[in-house]
């Protein structure tokens, strides 16, 4: 895949779904810290948008290719993180099997390519392992309150599943593994039509449309800004520890605190409007970081009013002329 000096002077990560939200961010980050990346991504929600500013650059090669089936790369790998997922509500829900096929078949395969390499490997997983959770914030020795045969279920069990095969292919491989347990996160690239709030929320309000509410909006989240995200997530790379790690902001809002949030950074006449809170839907999320404080030094720094705005200029850099509002 690249010409390899005679020492090798650089190492190789694979990134599966590289082309997406936060398989892009992790390719600048590990660039930025002098790895060589090959992205892996068939793009069905990932969009090359993501990564042609990355065009030219020697350390860095794209394979198209679906990681539910046997993934080859040649030469040296040393580190396989699988971010290949639909990630978002409208994706999983309109892609039930190949979210589920992603989850097992393609950890599977990206498991195969760390063991055959003898690379570490560092699986995206997520807070929905824990559902509509009983324990408040959650920690990583919580089982969660998912329910297997909801509409979430196909994302939510999925994730579960790639847990446990990564951790069985720790015990019984001994694999070097890593677990990122991500929450809410939110940046530039996000898509603005994956059914996530924070680019519902701002693509409508830019619009000058209402932002629509899914019940009462008490229900809460808890926003990370990405590049915080990739900086816990580097961290755990470099780190000894296998188990279960959450990375996120602990800071919670209500979806009501969000969208009256939103208005008032964007200059728009949009009002909210109310609708029926879908299945399975969480009532609340924030995480316990006392792990990743703890283990990885790492806790969030980037506050939620600063990070919003570079990501509401994304929003009306890609809206363009569709975006009849500004920021205030």
């Amino acid at each position: 895949m690249f010409k390899q000096d005679r020492y090798r002077d650089k190492k190789v990560c694979v990134v599966t779904g590289g082309a997406g939200f936060l398989g892009s961010h992790l390719t600048d980050r590990l660039l930025k810290e002098g790895y060589r990346v090959i992205c892996i991504d068939n793009l069905l929600t990932g969009s090359v948008r993501n990564i042609e500013h990355l065009a030219g650059n020697d350390d860095y090669r794209f394979m198209k290719h679906d990681v539910s089936n046997f993934i080859f790369v040649d030469g040296p790998v040393d580190f396989v993180f699988h971010f290949a997922s639909p990630a978002s509500p409208i994706d999983y829900l309109l892609l039930p099997i190949p979210t589920l096929k992603v989850g097992a078949l393609g950890t599977h395969n990206a498991l195969g390519l760390a063991k055959a390499k003898g690379a570490t490997f560092l699986l995206a997983s997520t807070s929905e392992v824990y559902g509509d959770p009983l324990v408040h914030p959650q920690t990583e020795d919580y089982w969660g309150n998912v329910n297997p045969v909801g509409p979430r279920g196909v994302y939510d069990e999925a994730k579960r599943f790639a847990e446990a095969i990564t951790m069985a292919y720790h015990t019984y491989h001994r694999l070097d593994t890593k677990i990122v347990r991500i929450f809410n996160t939110y940046g530039p690239r996000m898509r603005l039509e994956d059914g996530r709030v924070v680019p519902a929320f701002c693509g409508q309000a830019l619009k000058g449309e209402p932002l629509t509410i899914q019940g009462d909006g008490s229900q809460t989240r808890s926003f990370t800004y990405v590049s915080d995200l990739i900086d816990g997530i580097y961290r755990l790379s470099q780190s000894e520890e296998h188990q279960p790690t959450n990375i996120g902001n602990p800071r919670e809002m209500s979806i009501k605190q969000f969208a009256d949030a939103v208005l008032n950074i964007i200059d728009s006449p949009a009002g909210i409007s109310y609708r029926p809170l879908p299945a399975d839907d969480p009532k609340v999320r924030q995480p316990n970081i006392h792990k990743a404080k703890r283990v990885l030094g790492w806790e969030p720094k980037i506050p939620f009013e600063e990070g919003i705005l570079p990501t509401i200029a994304y929003f009306i850099e890609v809206l363009g002329a569709n975006a009849k509002c500004k920021l205030k």
